[in-house]
């Protein structure tokens, strides 16, 4: 069973700051399939009909997750498809695990496999450039493609990853992944000082087999950092303005991860701009000062 759901963008995330809606946000459709997923355990039997219509997960799924040998893929990258991600519903509502290897295969995506993600960016407080990085060609998923700072998940593996309040689990696993990806200390990266925006719900294939279906937790950092690349995560970074990366986005010999350019096209030029005209008496810039300006209580469908 369909329904159809209309609903203001702007008034989700723009409420407080209208000067900060971009153009796309005017009255979107959403649709939300009814179901009961076979992916939730018991307890979540006891939810109405209207708590489970937000479940985006087909009906009647196999009993079966496909799986995939990895002896192909690079031994390090394959390691790392172990971890087990945050298995969500389309409300961001924690139910269970899942390895990486059965989270990211299209096959189980197709069938409504969903995890909570992040994506964190972090700009320069001096000039308010935004640190770019080009994964690495050893990545299974989105190979040498542009993207922000730092995407990855949080980690049912780690409990303080899981918990929710403050959004402390995908702050601690941004700190985390900054050092691992990128090789910035942790003491560069305060969970404190991460700001977060919004959350949003996106479906992207990478290569047939691969793909993506996250919850995505949007984070600004603003910080001065010390890059040293784990080259077996990241094969470049830079460095950016707005300016340049709109000139980026504009050459065709450049390829970026579908989440980054979602999230640059709806949301980040704005937000950058807000970002340096709050800059402060010292003529930094700095994440916390946007703190308010979106309502980031609601998850922003774009599939």
């Amino acid at each position: 069973m369909m329904f159809t759901v209309r609903t203001e963008v702007a008034r989700l995330l723009f409420s407080n700051h209208p000067s900060l809606r971009p153009s796309f946000v005017s009255t979107a459709l959403y649709k939300l399939s009814v179901s009961r997923s076979p992916f939730l355990p018991s307890k979540y039997t006891s939810r109405t009909k209207s708590d489970m219509a937000t479940v985006a997960v087909a009906k009647n799924l196999p009993s079966g997750l496909a799986t995939i040998d990895l002896s192909s893929y690079d031994p390090e990258q394959s390691k790392l498809m172990e971890e087990r991600c945050i298995l969500v519903d389309a409300q961001d509502r924690a139910y269970g695990a899942g390895d990486k290897k059965t989270c990211h295969l299209m096959e189980n995506i197709n069938k409504g496999l969903l995890h909570r993600a992040f994506s964190a960016f972090v700009f320069r407080p001096s000039d308010a450039k935004l640190l770019l990085q080009q994964r690495a060609t050893e990545k299974i998923t989105f190979p040498d493609m542009w993207t922000n700072t730092c995407c990855s998940h949080p980690l049912d593996d780690f409990e303080i990853e899981k918990v929710e309040k403050d959004q402390l689990g995908v702050r601690v696993a941004a700190s985390r992944k900054l050092e691992h990806e990128l090789g910035i200390p942790q003491s560069q990266t305060p969970i404190d000082e991460f700001q977060y925006l919004t959350r949003i719900h996106y479906l992207a294939p990478s290569d047939g087999i691969w793909g993506e279906h996250e919850v995505d937790y949007i984070l600004f950092l603003t910080a001065d950092v010390d890059v040293t690349p784990n080259l077996n995560e990241i094969r470049d970074h830079k460095y950016v303005s707005k300016e340049e990366l709109q000139a980026m986005f504009e050459d065709p010999g450049n390829t970026f991860t579908p989440w980054f350019k979602l999230i640059a096209r709806d949301f980040l030029f704005g937000w950058w701009d807000e970002l340096i005209a709050r800059r402060g008496a010292d003529g930094k810039v700095y994440a916390k000062s946007l703190n308010g300006t979106v309502d980031g209580s609601k998850v922003v469908s774009m599939v």
